[in-house]
């Protein structure tokens, strides 16, 4: 499995990362109901094969199914001091994000994650200046860091706006989780180049890739226009965000054992990369 460091963090993680929504959410993608036993002894094994085939980044969150995604984590998990789990905190425990990480610890079954996240869709001036300003979020994540509750603290957004702009550049985050995709290319446009996948390693943020098959987007429009579905696009899609020398780590979800096989063999494929900078490349000189 190719590793890599999480940006300023120096944490050697895998780059192909266990995305936890689809483990706790109900019908994410495709049918599956979380408090179903069988449905969660199949993740369980998921997860334990991916423990197995080298993946040591897991990402997880408190609203990821009221704290099931957390708490099947929890289950396999536990014990294991050689793998790198991230969770979040939602908007609305922003006013008490100590109870909110305490509550995440007991259903990891760990006495600290290696990383908190602000869990955002999109955030707006005035939620930054409550981040960032004194006695604010930002320095409440900084007290849990300095008691040992949190080894590095970040945010998540699927937006490219100036607040992820803004902070970046405050210098107060170590990892920035993102939706960046082969739909959604907006954080990272290397022909001008502009984006907050480049700013984020300007600053030495670490970066960390959501939605990585599109959620099934790519999938459901092939479907409609080749109805025959004669052609798996899914590690293609994996291939695009891995190629990115500057992402950290691309999330997948995944819920079987053979979804992670597949996903392992695919990030193990490093001749499926692809050249970016000539992706990106609208005129070809083609000489005299």
């Amino acid at each position: 499995m190719e590793k890599n460091a999480l940006g300023k963090s120096a944490k050697i993680v895998s780059r192909l990362g266990f995305g936890g929504a689809p483990a706790g959410l109900k019908d994410y993608v495709r049918e599956y109901t979380p408090t179903d036993a069988a449905a969660r002894d199949e993740v369980s094994r998921a997860i334990g094969r991916a423990l197995e085939l080298g993946i040591t980044y897991f990402d997880s969150a408190p609203g990821y199914g009221a704290g099931a995604s957390e708490e099947i984590f929890g289950e396999v998990l536990e014990g294991r001091e050689d793998i790198f789990v991230a969770t979040k905190v939602a908007p609305n425990h922003f006013a008490d994000i100590r109870r909110s990480l305490e509550e995440s610890l007991e259903r990891l079954k760990r006495p600290a994650v290696d990383l908190l996240q602000l869990h955002g869709t999109s955030y707006s001036e005035e939620q930054v200046d409550a981040i960032l300003k004194s006695g604010g979020v930002a320095d409440q994540l900084d007290q849990l860091r300095e008691e040992g509750l949190v080894g590095h603290i970040g945010f998540t957004s699927e937006d490219n706006n100036a607040a992820v702009y803004a902070l970046l550049k405050s210098g107060r985050f170590d990892v920035m989780q993102i939706c960046y995709n082969f739909i959604y290319q907006h954080p990272y446009e290397p022909s001008r180049p502009f984006g907050s996948i480049l700013e984020a390693h300007h600053m030495g943020v670490g970066v960390v890739t959501m939605r990585t098959p599109t959620s099934g987007i790519v999938q459901r429009w092939i479907q409609y226009v080749n109805p025959e579905n004669t052609f798996d696009y899914t590690p293609a899609l994996i291939q695009f965000p891995l190629s990115n020398p500057l992402v950290n780590v691309a999330l997948v979800g995944m819920r079987t054992v053979a979804e992670v096989e597949q996903n392992i063999a695919t990030a193990n494929d490093l001749a499926g990369r692809v050249p970016l900078d000539w992706l990106h490349e609208r005129y070809v000189n083609k000489g005299t």
